[in-house]
């Protein structure tokens, strides 16, 4: 069924927006209600909170902060390695070890936004597996 304009026959070759209006107004809502949660981020893959200790193996390196902020690799417990040396260091201890993984231990008082940068520069260095090491939760008897 054509709709016919005017006094010929013709059909009319408009086309109706109406359904394209639509479309693009659901589209928006959804990514204007999707944008808050598309934050850029370090990505870290975090251990399940109550699983069993993973065995250990020596082939880890493991990254611990203080709460004085000072950065200790297991490869040089002895002295502290400064926050812009941290990506070098990284690299030489993870390139002569089969695991390209590193495990991040960081004392509960140090600020969240040191941690963070630390996983930036573990990130920044080429690894591309970090695991956290944390304290397992004390189950209490009633």
């Amino acid at each position: 069924m054509a709709i016919s304009g005017g006094n010929n026959n013709l059909p009319m070759s408009e086309i109706n927006v109406t359904p394209l209006v639509d479309v693009m107004l659901v589209l928006l809502i959804i990514f204007m209600v999707a944008a808050p949660y598309l934050e850029q981020g370090v990505k870290v893959e975090l251990p399940h909170a109550k699983v069993e200790a993973m065995p250990s193996k020596s082939e880890e390196v493991v990254i611990t902060v203080t709460r004085d902020r000072q950065i200790y690799l297991d490869v040089s417990r002895d002295k502290p390695v400064p926050l812009s040396a941290l990506g070098v260091n990284l690299k030489r201890a993870v390139a002569s070890r089969n695991s390209k993984e590193v495990y991040l231990r960081a004392d509960k008082d140090v600020d969240y936004g040191f941690v963070v940068q630390v996983m930036a520069e573990v990130q920044n260095a080429g690894i591309k597996g970090m695991g956290m090491v944390t304290q397992p939760e004390e189950i209490k008897v009633p």
